[in-house]
């Protein structure tokens, strides 16, 4: 007989948290992304053992969507209430197989359950996923797309307080010459040394990109998801010859493996969400260390929850292969918890204390929308 407690699943809470930019971001093909609805969930348990979980999908994004959560939930209410949380694995497979798909609903449910197995053994994340490997975790720097010289200036403020990997949104206005512009102009203000590279989240054609990436082939620059399909980024990675980060189209391992024997998967975005959470995403991280490709850790938006679950499955991977992380939360208001890390010299930790380590300040949070108990 197992001395263990026997923990079970009593109640979800879930709420929505309009998170506001403290910049809007411009991106290619009209996206912008200024207050968006995070949905934060808490499972609840008859041990007072706690959980906490977040998903923040961007409009036209991804498929994915708010308002989408809350149904999933109620979906997966009779699989998780009166479930053992603890060791994740085994009920999210019951999860992923009462709900098939919806990747992003499921993910909140599994960074909330990692919470609450670190919490209830009185580990943080990073201790279940192996161990801590790295301290602290490099960071790079958004820049919505504006105009060129704007954007420069923003280059050097970041800089100035130790950021030193650039990322340059391009295609919001679609000309192809104002996105050279902006990649020469961000590099010449950081210099040799910090890297930069442009993002067109998806939005811009193979003629356009290979057109921008051949005009900056002579500066250190690196190409972010500049099409729609895993073909053509592949085609302008050959025709420009400049390295490839994936994003959109990296989203479970059968979309790696085909990036990876196009040869245009350099560098990759493994985010939370699109996978479904810290269980999936581990999964991802194996298969590019295996790979030998350099991965950002994130998600698509959030605060400190979803920071913070990043965070930890970064800095349990070797410091070696991990490109950067995002934080967050330090792009958005309101912070849900105060006390949650955050940038510092271009760089942040995870937290320390049991599971993720924050928890947010019940204020933030409004009332709830959905609230279910066993």
């Amino acid at each position: 007989m197992s001395n263990y407690p026997d923990y079970r699943i009593t109640g979800l809470t879930l709420w929505k948290v309009p998170l506001t930019s403290h910049e809007t971001y411009y991106m290619a093909e009209g996206k912008t992304c200024a207050t968006v609805d995070s949905m934060i969930l808490r499972v609840d348990t008859d041990h007072g053992v706690s959980g906490w979980g977040e998903v923040c999908p961007i409009p036209h994004y991804l498929p994915s969507y708010a308002r989408g959560v809350a149904p999933a939930i109620e979906e997966l209410a009779p699989v998780l209430l009166g479930g053992n949380p603890i060791g994740v694995e085994a009920l999210m497979k019951a999860c992923r197989s009462h709900l098939l798909g919806h990747p992003y609903a499921q993910s909140a449910v599994d960074i909330a359950l990692w919470d609450l197995t670190g919490k209830a053994c009185g580990l943080p994340v990073y201790t279940l996923l192996g161990g801590l490997q790295s301290a602290d975790l490099p960071l790079y720097h958004s820049i919505t797309c504006i105009a060129p010289e704007d954007m420069a200036d923003i280059a050097k403020d970041a800089l100035a307080a130790g950021m030193r990997q650039i990322q340059v949104k391009l295609g919001a206005d679609n000309n192809w010459e104002a996105d050279v512009a902006r990649l020469r102009l961000v590099r010449e203000a950081v210099g040799e040394g910090p890297l930069v590279y442009g993002d067109w989240n998806c939005g811009s054609s193979r003629l356009d990109a290979t057109r921008v990436g051949r005009a900056v082939r002579d500066l250190d620059i690196m190409l972010e998801q500049p099409c729609a399909t895993l073909e053509e980024c592949a085609a302008v990675r050959s025709a420009t010859g400049l390295p490839m980060k994936l994003d959109e189209n990296a989203h479970d391992t059968t979309s790696l493996l085909k990036a990876y024997e196009l040869g245009c998967m350099d560098a990759v975005a493994l985010k939370l969400s699109k996978f479904g959470g810290i269980s999936e995403l581990r999964r991802a991280r194996d298969l590019c260390l295996h790979f030998g490709t350099k991965m950002c850790v994130e998600d698509t938006w959030g605060t400190d929850i979803a920071t913070a679950a990043a965070l930890h499955l970064a800095a349990s991977s070797p410091a070696q292969a991990v490109l950067n992380v995002c934080d967050l939360s330090g792009y958005v208001y309101p912070r849900l918890d105060p006390d949650a890390p955050t940038r510092s010299g271009g760089r942040i930790s995870p937290p320390a204390g049991p599971g993720l380590g924050v928890t947010p300040n019940p204020a933030a949070l409004g009332e709830p929308v959905l609230s279910l108990a066993a």
